[in-house]
């Protein structure tokens, strides 16, 4: 099936529009699957050993891990988009695998991780994170991407082993969301998850063709796109449960609706911001954020959101000079 980048972006728009109509509903609390199990038929998205922590009131969330290596564990998650999984990470994870201990977390209901139809919050996200860092039992520093980075600072408010934040193209940092993004709390969330499920079926059929997700894709690439993304990207999207997790993400409950306010600007620890320009998040409380102690930014220009792909070479740079001046 061909299609150009015009008919695709209709029919992303007409299922943004169904989901944004479904949103306006009243919302409850679907139930946990405590049992649920990894998604174990996608091939791995990083070398190293895939393993599995269970969850409590969620099942199995995966994680890659390599211990060579010697100095602070390192620790990166993914974004949160229509087929994430922790791929988008491999330019970091190659680039540090061997020296020093590296990790990369599946969030909930994405890459291997399981998928159960139950309720997916930023809560959620970041009890997982928190649950490999317990399990890691040592500090670390945290490498985020995008939705993933509002997860860690989250969590940083809270857990003391995260030493330090390097976040890439991190939403949040836009003007703060309107209430439209945030989920109706009256009812927990049940009837909105029920509407959204009941168009996801062919939302999501759309959003998985290779198509809208190279479409997707070349929004964060300033050249191609890269080609291993894309397919792993597919295998991601037609493993059993893909749809669910999407949904909340789709109706923005993964969001925090001033994630400034309430996340970056508490944060005490040491961060740096790597970004250039971004389709989907603006960083329009940047500045402010930098001057903040222990804040910087840099910039990694000609990129457009995955500057891991394109420009590994300047982001590791970066990244070296920050963690060395923790030292």
């Amino acid at each position: 099936m061909k299609m150009n980048r015009k008919t695709v972006a209709l029919i992303l728009l007409a299922g943004a529009l169904t989901v944004g109509l479904a949103a306006c509903a009243p919302t409850a609390t679907t139930v946990p699957v405590p049992d649920a199990k990894a998604t174990t038929g996608l091939r791995p998205a990083l070398s190293g050993e895939r393993k599995y922590l269970d969850l409590p009131g969620f099942g199995q969330v995966a994680y890659y891990v390599d211990t060579r290596g010697e100095g602070r564990p390192l620790v990166l998650t993914p974004s949160v988009n229509a087929a994430a999984s922790a791929y988008e990470m491999k330019p970091v994870w190659d680039a540090y695998v061997g020296t020093r201990p590296v990790y990369a977390i599946e969030w909930p209901g994405f890459g291997s991780s399981a998928r159960p139809d139950t309720q997916y919050t930023r809560e959620l996200m970041t009890r997982s994170l928190n649950a490999l860092i317990e399990l890691i039992g040592a500090d670390v520093d945290v490498v985020g991407l995008s939705l993933g980075s509002e997860f860690d600072a989250r969590a940083a408010l809270t857990e003391a082993r995260i030493r330090s934040l390097a976040l890439i193209s991190p939403s949040g940092l836009g003007k703060p969301r309107g209430g439209t993004q945030e989920a109706n709390a009256e009812d927990g969330g049940k009837k909105l998850y029920n509407r959204l499920n009941s168009v996801s079926t062919p939302l999501y059929a759309a959003l998985r063709i290779k198509p809208s997700i190279e479409y997707f894709l070349s929004r964060s690439f300033r050249g191609p796109v890269d080609s291993g993304l894309v397919d792993y990207s597919l295998d991601a999207t037609r493993q059993p449960g893909a749809k669910y997790a999407p949904v909340y993400f789709i109706s923005g409950q993964l969001f925090t609706d001033d994630a400034y306010g309430e996340l970056y600007s508490k944060l005490t620890i040491p961060v740096i911001v790597l970004y250039d320009q971004d389709g989907f998040v603006s960083f329009d409380r940047l500045q402010q954020f930098t001057q903040q102690d222990g804040v910087k930014a840099v910039r990694i220009e000609g990129t457009d959101g995955l500057p891991q792909f394109e420009k590994m070479p300047e982001v590791k740079a970066a990244l070296d000079a920050f963690w060395a001046g923790l030292k």
